[in-house]
């Protein structure tokens, strides 16, 4: 490998907090023109050494050197005039701010000295076409979904022209076809010369776009190998240090009657005329592609959202759901997708945030009883093998797999009937992904009725009973799990299919 090629070179990269060392002795080269994916478990040491690359922090030990010059990155922007752009999983972008400010933010146009904000939305215009986002550039970001931020997101980082471009979890809020999209745009990147990091969990398509993959497990560098040159179950088993032989295993369970029925359920503009049930002891899917109204649909349901038609029926009885807690009341509970946001309170503990939609029937005469509260932590605490075993710990410390069993966890303490998750796996590593779909399976198997929305897959047929598929707010007849496949789903989605 020539220097001139020769993107990245970081050298014994250590990284040590107090109490912990994230990161020993690790070793990563990236070439010019090629796709490097990053893969490990959460804890693995992937962001800590993409932080370390950003100059967001200063290593222990070791050198950086690119394009084979040494280089010491004190600060962010160090990093960004070295052509270095980060697309993190969780977003940087500003909700008030339109697509096309986030796009040029901090480099806007200019035209004899002033803001050329047509040439921000012409330009803005054919990077979102050629990402195949459906995005308007003078839309405000913060009207968006989490998925088209997520698009946002890459347009921002790929409109500064990078030299090495670091993208974590890219396809985490995309769904298949967005991803296709995303990976014409990374090979046209590779011909610009573009060194690409990728990072993901998502095992299948990290083979299917990366040349190199390099493994982390515990802060250690496991091999760096051609991806032609292993498989999907060898990728796993050097990651999580142990086999996992089924990552999204089909628990069996006797399924019952309707617990949910949606009628004609519209909100005249996200969704219309929807109609489905889901029954005790079965996961009904709930796929499609981004912006086709899944999670609108999951919000008007749980009252997050309102809808202006139709009705929701819940043990053959309709009910009124203007609000969370009547959702609750009528037993439905809801996981979201954007954790960060909406699923946790980083700031509290695991503890604080387990107990939040009950804390009226742990208290009593008005005072929450902290011995109740202690139980209940510590009993999901034990039953998810939420690590580290510390219910006071503060959420925002764990992993991104052990703060969605912790939102699992807070609403089955509400002892819900329905559950719906919206994209349950979404940025967790393989083994929490098993884990996760592990205690799915034990509460269908106990009677619960799970609707899961989830743009994977492999996840939808692994673990589904019946799949809906959505489209432009519509929403296809159910499909059962023996006449699913990857090719039926798609066709419903993109309209090959009739709906």
């Amino acid at each position: 490998m020539s220097a001139a090629a020769t993107a990245l070179r970081m050298r014994g990269i250590s990284k040590t907090f107090p109490g912990v060392k994230a990161l020993s002795s690790v070793n990563l080269t990236v070439e010019f023109g090629r796709v490097h994916a990053i893969v490990g478990e959460n804890g693995a040491g992937k962001s800590t050494l993409m932080k370390v690359l950003s100059g967001t922090y200063l290593p222990t030990t070791g050198t950086t050197e690119i394009a084979g010059v040494e280089v010491r990155m004190r600060k962010p922007a160090d990093a960004q005039r070295l052509g270095i752009r980060m697309v993190h999983q969780e977003l940087n972008l500003v909700p008030d701010l339109s697509v096309a400010e986030n796009v040029y933010l901090g480099r806007m146009p200019r035209r004899w000295g002033l803001a050329d904000k047509a040439a921000m939305l012409r330009e803005t215009a054919v990077i979102l076409d050629e990402l195949g986002a459906t995005i308007d550039p003078k839309a405000r970001l913060g009207d968006l979904s989490i998925s088209q931020q997520q698009l946002v997101e890459i347009a921002k980082a790929y409109a500064a022209a990078p030299r090495i471009i670091v993208l974590d979890e890219p396809t985490s809020s995309l769904s298949e076809h967005e991803t296709a999209a995303l990976f014409r745009i990374l090979r046209k990147m590779k011909q610009q010369g573009i060194a690409i990091i990728y990072i993901s969990h998502r095992v299948k398509e990290v083979l299917e776009i990366a040349d190199d993959v390099t493994i982390l497990r515990d802060g250690s560098m496991i091999d760096t190998r051609p991806a032609d040159g292993i498989t999907v179950a060898e990728m796993i088993r050097l990651m999580v240090g142990r086999e996992v032989t089924n990552v999204f295993p089909k628990t069996p369970s006797e399924i019952g009657a309707p617990v949910l029925k949606v009628v004609a359920l519209g909100d005249s503009y996200n969704f219309r005329n929807v109609n489905f049930e889901v029954r005790k002891g079965e996961i009904l899917g709930l796929t499609g592609l981004v912006g086709a109204g899944r999670t609108e649909l999951a919000k008007a349901v749980f009252g997050l959202a309102r809808a202006t038609e139709g009705r929701i029926e819940v043990d053959g009885k309709p009910v009124v759901i203007g609000s969370p807690a009547a959702a609750v009341r009528a037993g439905i509970a809801y996981v979201p997708e954007d954790r960060k946001d909406e699923g946790i309170v980083p700031s509290l503990s695991v503890r604080e945030n387990i107990s939040l939609p009950v804390l009226r029937k742990l208290s009593r005469f008005g005072r929450v009883s902290m011995t109740a509260d202690r139980r209940l932590a510590d009993k999901y605490t034990k039953e998810f093998s939420i690590m580290p075993p510390d219910p006071e710990r503060r959420i925002g410390l764990l992993s991104g797999g052990n703060q969605q069993k912790a939102v699992l966890s807070k609403w089955l303490s509400a002892d819900p009937s329905v559950l719906l998750l919206d994209e349950p796996t979404r940025g967790v590593d393989v083994g929490a992904k098993a884990e996760i779909h592990r205690i799915i399976g034990e509460l269908v198997a106990g009677g619960m009725a799970v609707v899961m929305i989830s743009s994977e897959l492999p996840e939808v047929l692994g673990v589904c009973d019946r799949v809906i598929v959505m489209r432009d707010g519509h929403a296809s007849a159910p499909v059962d799990r023996a006449a699913l496949s990857e090719e039926k789903i798609m066709a419903l989605a993109t309209g090959e299919e009739a709906a």
